[in-house]
């Protein structure tokens, strides 16, 4: 299999090509790939924010942002470095998507709204949360589409409803 625009093409890698039986699906090499590095990404990601000084000193920056200029550490700076990365991660989330769906500027444009829904359900500030409810929605909207496809859209914001009635701090927030 090759791939390239005009230039020479390149051949996919040996480690890529084909696809494994899991039981329940069958799983392409590339979309398990990308899978592990996902949660390579999300656990770095979590460790740097929740377990290093420059994590504390973030987050620290996102609450009192004048006490911590107050310690001499230059908050607009970091906060245009923490920018930067996430800016960072959303091109290495393109780079991976990029082979198996079509890439155009838009294309992250309808996943606003459920990444919203992750971010109220497992709980504003909650990044453990944030990464649980992704999975878990991410599964039962999967499930919703084999089961009954057109709740699919629906169940996400229906789970939403019902998180912010019992939890309104969502399942990992903290209440004020």
């Amino acid at each position: 299999m090759q791939f390239g625009s005009s230039g020479e093409p390149y051949d996919i890698p040996a480690a890529l090509q084909g696809a494994r039986d899991v039981g329940f699906m069958i799983l392409p090499y590339y979309r398990g790939w990308v899978l592990i590095v996902a949660l390579v990404v999300c656990v770095a990601t979590w460790y740097v924010t929740e377990r290093t000084r420059l994590g504390s000193y973030l987050r620290a920056a996102t609450e009192n942002p004048a006490l911590v200029q107050a310690f001499g550490i230059n908050v607009p700076r970091m906060i245009t470095v923490t920018y930067g990365l996430g800016v960072a991660l959303a091109g290495l989330a393109g780079v991976l998507a990029a082979p198996t769906v079509s890439v155009s500027p838009e294309m992250g444009s309808e996943l606003i709204i459920v990444v919203f829904a992750v971010v109220v359900i497992g709980g504003m500030g909650s990044i453990m949360g944030s990464i649980v409810t992704g999975f878990a929605l991410g599964l039962v909207e999967g499930m919703t589409k084999v089961l009954y496809p057109p709740a699919s859209n629906t169940v996400v914001f229906a789970l939403m409803a019902l998180v912010l009635l019992i939890r309104p701090a969502g399942l990992f927030g903290k209440a004020q």
